[in-house]
């Protein structure tokens, strides 16, 4: 009898604390202004990301995992390399904690993993100076929209050097992006 009562207990407890969670997957993109924190002359070139999140929301705290492909890179101006724009392709993989407000309004905060798919400099292909990999942190501000619409923007610092080693380059890279992004809920269960 005690152990029926204890499993009652436990299935009931998971069933409401799921029904206070909401669960929501949808599609995002928009425009990144991203420069390299580097040794040489470096500029801001604009680009764009785009993808997929599934938000799980419990009251005031959400966790909002994403699969975007992200365009980043910085112009570059050097003596030695000449001018040209390193220009970056990533599979990056942000997973933001998000804190609610008020209303829809929230902070956010977290790592992002990226995974490099092309580079080139000045129409050259360049992949073999950069690391395959990017570790970055976000913050950054986001509303939620009642009608499942979403609005963020965030700063990406990059914290590992991407430039690899034997790379043409010298010195450090270290990817800095902002990025503003609108996104829809396609799919949303729960309050």
């Amino acid at each position: 009898m005690k152990k029926l009562l204890v499993l009652v207990l436990v299935l009931s407890s998971v069933a409401v604390g799921y029904a206070q969670v909401q669960v929501a997957l949808g599609i995002k993109g928009g425009v990144n202004l991203s420069k390299l924190d580097t040794d040489y002359d470096a500029g801001n070139i604009t680009a764009f990301h785009g993808g997929a999140f599934a938000l799980f929301k419990l009251t005031k705290i959400g966790i909002q995992p994403e699969v975007l492909f992200s365009q980043q890179g910085s112009s570059i101006d050097d003596v030695s390399l000449d001018k040209g724009d390193l220009k970056t392709s990533y599979l990056a993989i942000p997973v933001m904690l998000k804190l609610y407000l008020i209303g829809g309004l929230n902070v956010q905060a977290g790592p992002q993993f990226g995974f490099l798919t092309a580079a080139e400099f000045d129409g050259k292909d360049a992949k073999d100076d950069l690391k395959n990999s990017d570790i970055s942190a976000n913050l950054g501000l986001g509303w939620d929209l009642p009608f499942g619409l979403t609005i963020d923007a965030r700063y990406n610092l990059g914290l590992s050097d991407i430039k690899a080693d034997g790379s043409n380059f010298e010195g450090s890279f270290k990817s800095r992006t902002i990025q503003v992004s609108l996104g829809y809920k396609i799919f949303k269960l729960g309050k």
